[in-house]
């Protein structure tokens, strides 16, 4: 009997071993294949000859990229764009969630907060008068547009909220009883408590604002002022084009080894890189309860 328990559980782990491998390289390998196809010559590509392996391999499609002084100002722009954007979404979503995390007794108003919050998560003005607000306050073709349209995620606000809600009252109590102000409790009860939910709304900061692209399109009239997702996402090879730009024949040359569907690739990869190097540095935590054993009944 106890043989039959252990083979059944020795099963059921290699099923579930089997599925997450097989989840996993349904999300793993459409990615290579991307890599691959941005390595890959155009002929190749554009025959769909190309696999899990680069076939004749080139970099013409990253040096296309890289050796463009656009793409560079487009960098710092988003740069400049995820940072401004990420401490202003965590100062009003720290600031608000707080309060809202309070009782109707220790905050009256919690409730019409709350119903104008929940109002604006589920409509909004739409893209048309969003853009004449932008407009009639001369932020077009300013860092300023690309950052205040999306400065207070409800979405975010809701989450930390929530789990403030769940941060142990006894702590508080303790911590008013030292003599700690409400804004003394926040910076340094709740907010240390609370890294796993802040690094988790930071993330959907970072990624929404980094792989946001059409706000460039609606907002910048110039392509110096371009984020780096409008701006990759505008770059075609045009031959027609080079031509009147004067393009050399060795020019000509290097960008027939070059298809749109390989730059295309080269821009999923550069696009991701950055976001690769900065998840690992949250991921602890999104697996590290904090709050689970911080307070003894």
């Amino acid at each position: 009997m106890i043989e039959n328990k252990s083979f059944s559980a020795r099963c059921g782990r290699l099923t579930i071993y089997a599925i997450v491998i097989f989840l996993a390289l349904t999300c793993l390998l459409p990615l290579w294949n991307i890599v691959a196809i941005s390595f890959s010559g155009g002929d190749a590509v554009a025959s769909n000859k190309v696999g899990l392996t680069p076939i004749n391999t080139t970099f013409e499609a990253y040096k296309m990229i890289m050796e463009d002084s656009q793409f560079w100002r487009s960098f710092g722009i988003s740069i400049q764009r995820v940072i401004l954007s990420l401490v202003i979404n965590m100062v009003l979503i720290v600031t608000m969630a707080y309060p809202l995390s309070k009782t109707k007794r220790e905050f009256r108003g919690r409730g019409i907060y709350m119903n104008l919050l929940i109002f604006a998560m589920l409509f909004n003005g739409g893209m048309i008068p969003t853009y004449l607000v932008v407009k009639n306050l001369d932020m077009l073709n300013t860092i300023w547009a690309l950052v205040l349209p999306g400065a207070v995620q409800v979405f975010s606000i809701i989450l930390v909220m929530n789990f403030f809600i769940g941060v142990p009252k006894s702590l508080e109590e303790a911590a008013i009883m030292d003599g700690a102000n409400p804004l003394q409790v926040l910076i340094k009860v709740y907010i240390p408590i609370s890294m796993p939910a802040l690094a988790t709304v930071a993330l959907f900061s970072i990624v929404g604002n980094w792989n946001d692209f059409f706000s460039g399109l609606i907002y910048m009239t110039k392509v110096t002022n371009y984020p780096l997702m409008t701006y990759i996402q505008s770059l075609t090879i045009s031959i027609e084009e080079m031509l009147k730009a004067g393009a050399t024949s060795s020019d000509l040359a290097n960008a027939g080894e070059v298809s749109n569907k390989n730059l295309n690739a080269a821009k999923i990869v550069v696009s991701c890189v950055p976001l690769l190097l900065i998840y690992p540095m949250l991921q602890k935590y999104f697996i590290t309860g904090i709050v689970v054993g911080s307070v003894k009944e």
